[in-house]
């Protein structure tokens, strides 16, 4: 393959190039279906998580407090056997009485103070529930619509094929070199490793280019000649 017919073949390959970048782009692409199906799993699991973190916490509460209410009690029935067995004078029995009366006083005030976090346990029990039910409502839905983006994709992987199987033969016929350099500068100059000369200007960043550069890059040859502004390959087509 002569050096011009080099560089139509690179040109040939950023063409393609450029044409896989597109669909690469789409198949980034996420509809906006299914973009907002995803968010609204993520919301609901982030709000399932919350709410479960925080009911574990009331219940964790709720045991302990359950559990000193049950013990009081049994210390205030203790109180109750040893005042009948040993308080056998008035001082003995205001003694106990006093004792059972303060127990009795604070098993009273633990009662009340479960119902608040009994109250705050069902609620938050219910909004679980609800959230669960909402997650599985979802589901049929966002999974519909994966399946959707899989064939989309995949759509476009297939329409790409014939571009790769393209790009794959030009490249096979080319200087590696020149390849490999092109793929460097294409990626640091935003898809453009290879641009023409129209009107002796780049037109990779428009910046007119000296005679001898022209001239040269008229030649055709190997390795390409570089914009001495945008450092991309030169080539003249017309």
């Amino acid at each position: 393959m002569s050096d011009t017919g080099s560089l139509q073949s690179l040109l040939r390959v950023q063409e393609l190039d450029l044409e896989l970048d597109r669909l690469r782009g789409e198949e980034a692409s996420i509809p906006d279906a299914l973009r907002e199906a995803r968010q609204e799993q993520e919301r609901l699991n982030n709000a399932l998580e919350d709410t479960e973190i925080t009911l574990e916490g009331v219940e964790k509460q709720l045991r302990a407090l359950e559990q000193d209410l049950a013990g009081t009690r049994e210390q205030a029935a203790r109180a109750r056997e040893e005042q009948e067995k040993n308080a056998f004078d008035a001082r003995a029995q205001s003694q106990y009485g006093s004792r059972i009366q303060m127990l009795e006083e604070r098993a009273e005030e633990m009662a009340e103070d479960l119902a608040p976090l009994r109250e705050r346990q069902r609620e938050l029990t219910e909004k679980a529930a609800a959230l669960r039910g909402e997650h599985r409502a979802l589901r049929p839905t966002l999974e519909a619509l994966e399946k959707e983006d899989e064939a989309r994709v995949q759509g476009l992987r297939d329409q790409g094929e014939g571009a790769r199987q393209e790009r794959a033969g030009l490249v096979g016929a080319l200087d590696s070199r020149t390849v490999k350099e092109y793929d460097l500068i294409r990626k640091a100059k935003k898809g453009l490793g290879l641009v023409e000369i129209r009107g002796g200007r780049c037109t990779g960043c428009n910046v007119m280019l000296p005679v001898n550069v022209q001239q040269k890059a008229a030649q055709g040859k190997l390795p390409p000649v570089k914009c001495p502004s945008c450092g991309r390959f030169l080539v003249r087509t017309g």
